[in-house]
Protein backbone atom coordinates (compact mmCIF):
# COMPACT_ATOMS: atom_id res chain seq x y z
CA UNK A 1 0.00 0.00 0.00
CA UNK A 2 2.71 2.78 0.62
CA UNK A 3 4.19 2.16 -2.80
CA UNK A 4 0.73 4.06 -3.93
CA UNK A 5 1.83 6.86 -2.36
CA UNK A 6 5.97 6.35 -3.40
CA UNK A 7 6.94 9.59 -5.42
CA UNK A 8 10.91 8.48 -5.61
CA UNK A 9 12.05 9.28 -8.77
CA UNK A 10 9.58 12.11 -10.00
CA UNK A 11 10.09 15.77 -10.23
CA UNK A 12 7.64 18.36 -9.00
CA UNK A 13 7.12 21.97 -9.01
CA UNK A 14 5.44 23.95 -6.66
CA UNK A 15 4.56 27.62 -7.12
CA UNK A 16 4.74 30.64 -4.80
CA UNK A 17 6.36 28.25 -2.73
CA UNK A 18 8.43 31.17 -0.79
CA UNK A 19 6.12 30.77 2.50
CA UNK A 20 2.80 29.29 4.03
CA UNK A 21 1.18 26.56 1.98
CA UNK A 22 3.72 26.14 -0.68
CA UNK A 23 6.40 25.66 1.92
CA UNK A 24 4.40 22.67 3.44
CA UNK A 25 3.23 21.43 0.08
CA UNK A 26 6.99 21.57 -0.89
CA UNK A 27 8.27 19.45 1.97
CA UNK A 28 5.84 17.13 1.86
CA UNK A 29 6.41 15.76 -1.93
CA UNK A 30 9.95 15.56 -0.57
CA UNK A 31 9.47 13.30 2.34
CA UNK A 32 7.47 10.90 -0.39
CA UNK A 33 10.74 11.13 -2.21
CA UNK A 34 10.16 13.77 -4.86
CA UNK A 35 12.71 16.11 -6.46
CA UNK A 36 11.38 19.42 -6.12
CA UNK A 37 11.52 22.57 -7.98
CA UNK A 38 10.43 25.56 -6.12
CA UNK A 39 9.24 29.33 -7.73
CA UNK A 40 8.59 32.38 -6.08
CA UNK A 41 8.92 36.05 -6.68
CA UNK A 42 11.16 36.33 -3.47
CA UNK A 43 14.20 34.29 -4.62
CA UNK A 44 16.24 35.16 -0.68
CA UNK A 45 13.42 33.44 0.84
CA UNK A 46 13.08 30.57 -1.90
CA UNK A 47 17.07 29.75 -0.76
CA UNK A 48 16.21 28.98 2.99
CA UNK A 49 13.27 26.78 1.76
CA UNK A 50 15.36 25.15 -0.76
CA UNK A 51 17.81 24.25 1.90
CA UNK A 52 15.06 23.00 4.33
CA UNK A 53 14.20 20.72 1.88
CA UNK A 54 17.29 19.29 0.75
CA UNK A 55 17.60 18.10 4.15
CA UNK A 56 14.84 15.66 3.21
CA UNK A 57 17.85 13.69 0.93
CA UNK A 58 16.20 15.28 -2.37
CA UNK A 59 17.22 17.55 -4.87
CA UNK A 60 15.97 21.20 -4.85
CA UNK A 61 15.96 23.84 -7.87
CA UNK A 62 14.76 27.12 -6.50
CA UNK A 63 13.90 29.95 -9.20
CA UNK A 64 12.54 33.21 -9.55
CA UNK A 65 9.21 33.73 -11.16
CA UNK A 66 6.09 35.96 -10.97
CA UNK A 67 3.24 33.93 -12.03
CA UNK A 68 1.54 36.43 -13.80
CA UNK A 69 4.29 37.30 -16.85
CA UNK A 70 4.06 34.65 -19.38
CA UNK A 71 7.29 34.78 -20.53
CA UNK A 72 8.71 33.63 -16.37
CA UNK A 73 6.57 31.01 -16.30
CA UNK A 74 8.22 29.76 -20.04
CA UNK A 75 11.79 30.55 -18.87
CA UNK A 76 11.49 28.81 -15.66
CA UNK A 77 9.42 25.40 -17.28
CA UNK A 78 12.37 25.49 -19.43
CA UNK A 79 15.04 25.35 -16.80
CA UNK A 80 13.54 22.95 -14.45
CA UNK A 81 13.25 20.57 -17.34
CA UNK A 82 16.74 21.12 -18.14
CA UNK A 83 18.09 20.72 -14.91
CA UNK A 84 15.33 17.63 -14.17
CA UNK A 85 14.98 16.61 -17.38
CA UNK A 86 11.17 16.11 -17.23
CA UNK A 87 8.41 17.40 -14.58
CA UNK A 88 5.60 15.16 -13.29
CA UNK A 89 3.94 17.10 -10.92
CA UNK A 90 3.17 20.52 -10.87
CA UNK A 91 1.43 22.20 -7.54
CA UNK A 92 -0.57 25.65 -8.44
CA UNK A 93 -0.07 27.16 -5.12
CA UNK A 94 1.02 30.87 -6.18
CA UNK A 95 -2.13 33.19 -4.88
CA UNK A 96 -2.97 36.63 -3.33
CA UNK A 97 -5.96 37.83 -1.57
CA UNK A 98 -6.39 41.21 -2.30
CA UNK A 99 -10.15 42.47 -1.55
CA UNK A 100 -12.63 45.52 -0.99
CA UNK A 101 -16.24 46.53 -1.90
CA UNK A 102 -17.08 45.27 -5.07
CA UNK A 103 -18.61 48.40 -5.70
CA UNK A 104 -15.43 49.88 -5.09
CA UNK A 105 -12.24 47.93 -6.15
CA UNK A 106 -10.50 49.21 -8.84
CA UNK A 107 -9.49 47.71 -12.34
CA UNK A 108 -5.80 47.10 -11.19
CA UNK A 109 -7.23 45.73 -8.15
CA UNK A 110 -9.75 43.36 -10.16
CA UNK A 111 -6.75 42.70 -12.72
CA UNK A 112 -4.39 42.09 -10.32
CA UNK A 113 -6.16 38.85 -8.87
CA UNK A 114 -7.34 37.32 -12.46
CA UNK A 115 -3.64 37.91 -13.55
CA UNK A 116 -1.58 36.05 -10.14
CA UNK A 117 -4.48 33.45 -9.23
CA UNK A 118 -6.34 32.57 -12.50
CA UNK A 119 -4.06 33.50 -15.41
CA UNK A 120 -0.86 32.22 -14.08
CA UNK A 121 -2.62 28.49 -12.61
CA UNK A 122 -3.61 28.31 -16.45
CA UNK A 123 -0.36 29.24 -18.18
CA UNK A 124 1.70 27.18 -15.81
CA UNK A 125 -0.50 24.45 -16.60
CA UNK A 126 -0.38 25.01 -20.24
CA UNK A 127 3.73 24.90 -20.31
CA UNK A 128 4.16 22.11 -18.02
CA UNK A 129 1.22 20.34 -19.82
CA UNK A 130 3.02 20.26 -23.03
CA UNK A 131 5.84 18.04 -20.99
CA UNK A 132 3.56 15.45 -19.59
CA UNK A 133 1.17 15.02 -23.06
CA UNK A 134 4.35 13.84 -24.72
CA UNK A 135 5.48 11.77 -22.07
CA UNK A 136 2.06 10.71 -21.54
CA UNK A 137 1.76 11.54 -17.69
CA UNK A 138 1.32 14.23 -15.25
CA UNK A 139 -0.32 14.84 -11.86
CA UNK A 140 -1.64 18.95 -11.93
CA UNK A 141 -2.98 20.27 -8.48
CA UNK A 142 -4.41 23.26 -8.56
CA UNK A 143 -5.00 25.25 -4.94
CA UNK A 144 -8.14 26.61 -4.23
CA UNK A 145 -10.17 27.47 -1.50
CA UNK A 146 -13.44 27.13 0.02
CA UNK A 147 -14.05 30.06 -1.59
CA UNK A 148 -14.33 28.26 -4.90
CA UNK A 149 -17.56 27.62 -4.10
CA UNK A 150 -18.98 29.77 -1.61
CA UNK A 151 -18.92 33.29 -0.16
CA UNK A 152 -18.69 34.67 2.71
CA UNK A 153 -21.33 37.06 4.56
CA UNK A 154 -19.50 40.53 5.61
CA UNK A 155 -16.08 40.03 4.21
CA UNK A 156 -15.90 41.60 0.31
CA UNK A 157 -14.16 38.77 -1.67
CA UNK A 158 -15.86 38.76 -4.83
CA UNK A 159 -12.78 39.24 -7.26
CA UNK A 160 -10.75 36.71 -4.72
CA UNK A 161 -14.11 33.93 -4.88
CA UNK A 162 -14.42 34.74 -8.92
CA UNK A 163 -10.53 33.24 -9.30
CA UNK A 164 -10.93 30.52 -7.06
CA UNK A 165 -14.60 29.55 -8.96
CA UNK A 166 -12.93 29.92 -12.27
CA UNK A 167 -9.91 27.49 -10.93
CA UNK A 168 -12.24 24.47 -10.20
CA UNK A 169 -13.09 25.16 -13.96
CA UNK A 170 -10.12 24.98 -15.05
CA UNK A 171 -9.73 21.77 -13.16
CA UNK A 172 -12.51 20.31 -14.89
CA UNK A 173 -11.54 21.74 -18.09
CA UNK A 174 -7.89 20.63 -18.41
CA UNK A 175 -9.33 17.09 -16.74
CA UNK A 176 -11.65 16.23 -19.66
CA UNK A 177 -9.45 17.54 -22.12
CA UNK A 178 -6.29 15.72 -20.79
CA UNK A 179 -7.63 12.74 -19.05
CA UNK A 180 -6.21 10.89 -22.52
CA UNK A 181 -3.18 11.54 -21.99
CA UNK A 182 -2.73 9.91 -18.39
CA UNK A 183 -2.73 13.50 -17.02
CA UNK A 184 -4.87 14.14 -14.20
CA UNK A 185 -5.98 17.26 -12.75
CA UNK A 186 -7.70 18.19 -9.59
CA UNK A 187 -7.73 21.01 -6.58
CA UNK A 188 -7.80 21.49 -2.99
CA UNK A 189 -9.95 24.07 -1.41
CA UNK A 190 -8.56 24.57 1.74
CA UNK A 191 -10.58 26.91 4.52
CA UNK A 192 -8.42 29.21 6.37
CA UNK A 193 -4.96 27.87 7.55
CA UNK A 194 -2.17 30.11 9.15
CA UNK A 195 0.00 31.54 6.32
CA UNK A 196 1.72 34.31 5.13
CA UNK A 197 -2.06 35.61 3.74
CA UNK A 198 -4.14 34.91 6.43
CA UNK A 199 -2.13 35.85 9.02
CA UNK A 200 -4.25 39.11 9.96
CA UNK A 201 -7.55 37.71 9.57
CA UNK A 202 -6.00 35.01 12.15
CA UNK A 203 -4.78 37.55 14.49
CA UNK A 204 -8.17 39.07 15.05
CA UNK A 205 -10.52 37.91 17.56
CA UNK A 206 -13.87 38.95 15.80
CA UNK A 207 -12.90 36.51 12.28
CA UNK A 208 -12.28 33.99 14.52
CA UNK A 209 -15.46 34.07 16.28
CA UNK A 210 -16.70 33.83 12.92
CA UNK A 211 -14.75 30.36 12.18
CA UNK A 212 -16.17 29.15 15.40
CA UNK A 213 -19.67 30.10 14.20
CA UNK A 214 -19.15 28.95 10.85
CA UNK A 215 -16.99 25.92 11.27
CA UNK A 216 -18.23 22.92 12.78
CA UNK A 217 -14.88 22.05 14.31
CA UNK A 218 -14.74 25.28 15.34
CA UNK A 219 -10.75 26.21 14.68
CA UNK A 220 -8.40 26.94 11.75
CA UNK A 221 -6.58 24.32 9.90
CA UNK A 222 -3.25 23.31 11.29
CA UNK A 223 0.33 23.05 9.88
CA UNK A 224 -0.03 19.32 8.30
CA UNK A 225 -3.49 18.81 7.75
CA UNK A 226 -3.41 19.47 3.96
CA UNK A 227 -0.11 16.86 3.25
CA UNK A 228 -2.07 13.93 2.68
CA UNK A 229 -4.32 15.69 0.63
CA UNK A 230 -1.37 16.88 -1.75
CA UNK A 231 0.36 13.22 -1.66
CA UNK A 232 -2.21 11.67 -2.72
CA UNK A 233 -3.08 13.88 -5.60
CA UNK A 234 0.79 13.47 -6.74
CA UNK A 235 0.95 9.85 -6.28
CA UNK A 236 -0.21 7.01 -8.25
CA UNK A 237 -2.97 6.56 -5.44
CA UNK A 238 -5.14 8.96 -7.29
CA UNK A 239 -4.68 7.40 -10.78
CA UNK A 240 -8.09 6.87 -11.80
CA UNK A 241 -9.34 10.58 -9.67
CA UNK A 242 -9.26 13.62 -11.91
CA UNK A 243 -10.96 16.82 -12.09
CA UNK A 244 -12.08 16.70 -8.57
CA UNK A 245 -12.35 19.51 -5.69
CA UNK A 246 -11.79 18.41 -2.44
CA UNK A 247 -12.63 21.03 0.39
CA UNK A 248 -10.46 20.69 3.52
CA UNK A 249 -12.06 22.80 5.91
CA UNK A 250 -13.34 21.34 8.91
CA UNK A 251 -17.12 21.15 7.57
CA UNK A 252 -17.42 24.85 6.98
CA UNK A 253 -19.09 24.23 3.43
CA UNK A 254 -21.36 21.59 5.36
CA UNK A 255 -23.85 24.44 6.57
Amino acid sequence: MSDLFDLRGKVAVITGASSGLGVQFAKALAKHGANIAIVARRVEKLEAVKADIEKLGVKCLSLRCDVSKTEDIKSAVSKIKEYFGTIDILVNNAGIGLFGPAEEQSDELWETMMSVNLNGAYYFSREVGKIMIEKKYGRIINIGSIHSTVAMTGLPLTAYCTTKGGLEMLTKSLANEWAKYNITVNSIGPGYFPSEMTEDVLANEDFMKVIKSNCPMERPGRDGELDGAIVYFASDASSYTTGQLLTIDGGWTTI
